[in-house]
């Protein structure tokens, strides 16, 4: 008889290998189907859609938009330019529209990603579906699938890859419309997965270029790079699947730091819901920073309440997140793209005008005297755990102080359209679409195209969807 131990089942067994983040996530992304989509999901996917053609219409005369455009070497192509009624390469739609989408900076947000979930998405998607000629079904599940992956990402890596510094709609945006272009394609894992490991290395995005034509771009840039990397990956092209996200040199590690992510939390939530469904998409009723929105809200319930003039006003104090504070504070704008970063200048002119809207970021807007002259009695700053939980990064504070010496507060704890739970009404979603397409398409095609949001999986072909895009008027 042997003195040599026999094996035991377990010993023969060899331990399975640890799967990498970016096959965990094209796992999933690849295997989502029409039918796995929660009525909700499908909902909110509408909404998005229609919100996101809106602004990018809206946004596609913007100077950040044309003089992208004017930068490339733009050949004929299938892929509609949104407002410009062209059609161009594939790749050089996604970074014009994308730059167009966000130049605005009236695009939807999410809480997850601290950014703007479905620009990045829809602007590599569409010119996409352009060139495939895809149907509806598959459209929108490409858009959720692509959605999920960036905020499953986002709920890996934030929020102190926000804090950081890095702009988290381009760094990862760019793995949502990758996984998106991916899941359009029809790729399977595998090669969802090669697109997601290329996206890593296209990453990029700095919030020091806040305020100015940069911002914009960085969506058009991660857009294009996007579809880049779904089509390298389709062809066969290489990269590291295996820990592109893990490696002591890769995503993690480099774009966070050691210790400061959680990729099993991410994976254990994702579709658990579906982000796109909870906390969901935010709608921007004011075209500017996102983080400035409750403030907003809450001094103009106050200013529609008591019909101020400026000169009644001695001093307006307002507290809102330290995170968002960071970049908002900003109390001499020296530009419109600068104003829209300014929490001043919004207050300001919520109190001088009674709204906030595009108008007051066109051209030389900031320079308006009028806020101007309001500008130095507008005083921000973070607020703390004994203003609203430690939990919420959403909420703001305002007190107004008269002449007279008489104190009015105000205070919300999210923005209206914030999340599904608190969504902004239809019939206000539908008026900013028709407000931002008016401004460069026909009228009747206005009514058209929202009509075909609204039943966007009833089309056998996305073409029907960007044939009315295409109906421009002249610039």
């Amino acid at each position: 008889m042997s003195d040599v131990p026999a094996r035991t089942e377990t010993t023969d067994r060899a331990e399975p290998k640890p799967r990498g983040f970016a096959r965990e996530l094209a796992d999933r992304s690849s295997a989502l189907r029409w039918d796995d989509l929660p009525t909700e999901a499908v909902h909110w996917a509408r909404v998005g859609l229609l919100d996101t053609l809106g602004v990018t219409l809206g946004g596609s005369r913007e100077p950040a938009a044309v003089i992208a455009a004017q930068a490339l070497d733009l050949a004929p192509g299938p892929a509609l330019l949104l407002g410009q009624g062209r059609r161009v390469g594939a790749l050089d739609a996604a970074l014009v529209n994308g730059t167009a989408s966000h130049a605005l900076d009236f695009d939807d947000s999410n809480n997850t990603m601290g950014g703007h979930p479905s620009a990045p998405v829809l602007s590599a998607l569409l010119p996409l579906a352009d060139e495939l000629g895809s149907n509806g079904r598959d459209f929108v599940t490409a858009y959720v699938a692509g959605f999920e992956v960036e905020c499953k990402v986002a709920l890996a890596v934030n929020f102190h890859h926000y804090q950081k510094g890095w702009h988290p709609t381009a760094t990862l945006g760019v793995f949502g419309a990758a996984a998106a272009c991916a899941r359009l394609m029809g790729l399977d894992a595998h090669r969802t997965a090669t697109a997601l490991a290329l996206a890593a290395s296209f990453a990029s995005g700095l919030k020091a270029n806040f305020g100015t034509m940069t911002k914009p771009l960085h969506v058009g840039h991660c857009a294009r790079n996007g579809l880049l990397a779904a089509r390298l990956a389709q062809r066969d092209f290489t990269a590291n699947t295996r820990n592109v996200f893990e490696h002591d040199q890769g995503f993690l590690d480099v774009f966070n730091g050691p210790g400061t992510y959680d990729t099993a939390r991410a994976i254990a939530r994702w579709a658990a819901p579906l982000d796109i469904v909870a906390p969901g998409i935010a709608i921007k009723q004011y075209p500017c920073c996102g983080s400035t929105h409750p403030a907003i809200d809450a001094l103009l319930a106050l200013v529609r309440q008591h019909a101020w003039e400026p000169g009644d006003i001695k001093r307006i104090e307002a507290w809102i997140h330290p995170r968002r504070l960071k970049h908002t504070n900003r109390p001499e704008p020296a530009s419109a793209l600068d104003a829209k970063f300014s929490l001043q200048y919004v207050l300001a002119r919520a109190v001088v005008d009674g709204y906030v809207a595009l108008e007051h970021f066109d051209g030389d807007a900031h320079a308006d005297p009028r806020v101007r002259a309001l500008l130095p009695r507008v005083a921000v700053a973070p607020y703390d755990d004994t203003q609203f939980e430690a939990s919420n990064h959403f909420a703001a504070a305002v007190r107004v102080t008269l002449q007279g010496g008489s104190v009015h507060d105000s205070r919300v704890e999210q923005a209206l359209g914030r999340t599904s739970a608190h969504p902004l009404p239809q019939a206000l979603l539908e008026a900013k679409f028709a407000l931002c397409a008016g401004r460069v398409l026909e009228p009747r095609a206005v009514a058209v195209i929202a009509d075909i949001v609204q039943h966007i999986e009833e089309l056998d072909d996305l073409h029907r969807l960007t044939g009315e895009l295409a109906k421009v008027v002249p610039a």
